[in-house]
């Protein structure tokens, strides 16, 4: 398990830095064209690689907040009046632009959150996506039209742009979510405030200075995308009971969810949420065990566990489970730990030491609840593992009624248990609070379908020989119960960031009422 890694220079840091123009000292809002001078908290960004301070933000303050509410409301007033194409337009020269940067964006997101390179290109690549599908977007904003049951009416519905759209993201995906939002966003004639996780300020930062180029060159007014760094003192409660925000997008743990859905909800806004995934794998044992095996590794020990999709749970026929789990912790033990920039590395640094002790504390519960440690479980120290967030991946034997295993921890822990037949596993798939990703690998066609069903997985997203995580932006994203039931990126999940209307045009020279009503005057 040793990181060969040298130093952060050798990941040409430096060069990256330069490139997306992030100071030692950078200002923490922004109104799309323009900086605000920010005076609040310094927040300073250290690498979970390496413990390197990166760069530092001078956080908003309340006055900022404020600033940028309303100038945010100015711009929606003509925001929303620019045709939709036109607003796609600008959107296509924003993915653009990512595509110029997706280089050193990546290597930022790789380094600020400790996600592997290749995932953070490969985060980078979801934002340019995002951008592509809301360019097609922009020209498909479609309504309906009914028939009426009156004669001589035309009856029909049109979606209009629902105003600023608050966006709160987390730390693990520090760019993708939020383009998942604002691009949409802006294509529906609505702006935008980010309020990024304050363990990733850099990769905001980057991202708007961006961005801040295209929309200088198309005239943009002010206030049309904006970002505001801030602790919860400044903008916290006060940005989710905000009526001046009719939807709030909330991206986090489903304990910060129930939080802000209750306050949202209060004043009877909208919120979209995508919370917690406690995800699974059923085995069945007629699957293609390869196809599976590469699966469940990476959707166990991607982004070090740190996805709202990564593989948590893995339910396997009796039949095949002691050879199955040997497959499993054969290929954890050539997973190679290290340095998130080096090529080489599979699993990098969890976030920071909160998250490396709930890690310890989690495989601890499972012991005391009977579970049994297959595999891994170490935090790592010394030889380029210093900064003390590294740990090894670990493979528990457990059973689903476990507490813990019922809980989401956000760490590279694999849970593994046993099923005798499809309804048992579909059973304890479902048996959980959360929602969200769900898998089978089979090549049973009843098997597959029966998964799919409405018996079947009760998540947001159901896969057939397709892991838990890397979801395509083409298709809505979201899941059911404690995920929160919020659906973003790709299918028809513009229509939240968008007010429904009804709309029906009597062009008779009578005035008949509808269930053939009689009320004369």
């Amino acid at each position: 398990m040793k990181n060969e890694t040298i130093a952060a220079n050798d990941f040409k840091v430096e060069e990256m830095l330069k490139a997306l123009g992030i100071d030692k000292m950078n200002y923490g809002a922004s109104t799309g064209t323009k900086w605000i001078k920010t005076s609040g908290e310094v927040i300073e960004s250290f690498s979970p690689a390496d413990g390197q301070l990166i760069a530092s933000v001078q956080q908003a303050t309340t006055d900022d907040y404020e600033h940028i509410i309303k100038t945010s409301q100015e711009a929606f007033a003509t925001w929303r009046m620019i045709p939709a194409p036109k607003r796609g337009e600008i959107v296509r020269q924003m993915g653009d632009a990512l595509r110029e940067y997706k280089e050193p964006l990546g290597r930022l997101v790789s380094f600020e959150m400790g996600k592997i390179y290749q995932e953070g290109l490969g985060e980078v690549q979801e934002m340019i996506d995002i951008c592509d599908f809301a360019v097609g977007l922009s020209r498909q904003l479609y309504g309906l039209t009914m028939h009426s049951e009156r004669s001589r009416h035309r009856m029909y519905e049109q979606y209009h742009p629902l105003g600023t759209i608050g966006v709160i993201s987390a730390f693990n995906f520090p760019v993708a979510v939020w383009a998942w939002n604002a691009m949409l966003a802006m294509v529906c004639g609505d702006v935008v405030v980010w309020k990024p996780s304050s363990k990733v300020p850099l990769c905001a930062v980057a991202t708007h200075k961006i961005i801040q180029k295209v929309l200088a060159a198309n005239n943009v007014p002010e206030g049309v995308l904006n970002l505001i760094i801030a602790s919860s003192k400044h903008v916290g409660d006060n940005f989710l009971a905000d009526k001046r925000v009719p939807l709030i997008s909330v991206t986090g743990s489903t304990r910060v969810g129930r939080r802000a859905g209750k306050i949202v909800g209060e004043r009877l806004g909208r919120s979209l949420l995508e919370l917690g995934g406690n995800n699974a794998i059923i085995i069945s044992e007629k699957a293609d065990f390869d196809l599976a095996l590469r699966a469940v590794v990476f959707g166990a020990v991607g982004t070090a566990g740190q996805r709202c999709t990564s593989t948590r749970r893995l339910i396997i026929h009796e039949s095949i489970y002691d050879q199955f789990t040997q497959k499993v912790k054969a290929a954890y033990e050539h997973i190679r730990i290290g340095h998130p920039l080096d090529s080489k590395t599979l699993v990098g640094p969890l976030i920071d030491n909160g998250a490396v002790k709930d890690f310890t504390n989690a495989i601890e519960a499972a012991r005391k609840e009977g579970g049994k440690v297959l595999f891994g479980g170490e935090v790592l120290s010394g030889d380029g593992f210093e900064s003390g967030n590294y740990v090894v991946p670990c493979i528990i034997e457990a059973e689903n009624h476990y507490h813990i295993v019922q809980e989401e921890t956000f760490a590279p822990i694999l849970y593994l248990m046993k099923y005798a037949t499809m309804e048992e596993a579909i059973a304890q798939q479902n048996d959980v609070p959360q929602g969200l990703s769900s898998s089978i690998f089979t090549r049973d066609l009843q098997e597959a379908e029966a998964f799919l069903s409405h018996e079947g997985s009760d998540c947001g997203i159901a896969n057939v020989n397709i892991g838990t995580s890397g979801a395509e932006i083409g298709g809505a994203f979201g899941g059911e119960k404690d995920t929160g039931g919020g659906r973003e990126s790709g299918s028809d999940a513009w229509k939240v960031y968008m007010r429904r209307q009804t709309n029906t045009i009597n062009y008779s020279k009578e005035l008949p009422l509808a269930q053939g009503i009689q009320f004369d005057i």
